[in-house]
């Protein structure tokens, strides 16, 4: 299980800062985390950054037990 942690609107669409999700990729987990949150997530995901433990993630990269995946959506600001 990784742990996930959401930011921004991937958070306001999955209604959770934080989530234990199984996969063994970023890609899995990834699906994992669509699964769970639906539609409205999955929008967002698909113009997000995807960090691992504090670095730039590829989909196809492990993910082991406690990794923690970030999910980075842009953020705008005035």
């Amino acid at each position: 299980m990784a742990i996930v942690r959401l930011f921004a609107a991937a958070r306001d669409a999955a209604r959770t800062g934080r989530d234990e999700l199984p996969g063994d990729t970023v890609r899995d987990v990834l699906a994992s985390a669509s699964d769970r949150y639906g539609d409205a997530f999955t929008a967002v995901l698909a113009i997000s950054k995807i960090w691992v433990n504090g670095e730039p993630a590829q989909s196809d990269d492990h993910v082991g037990f406690a990794d923690e995946l970030a999910v980075l959506p842009p953020v705008s600001g005035g």
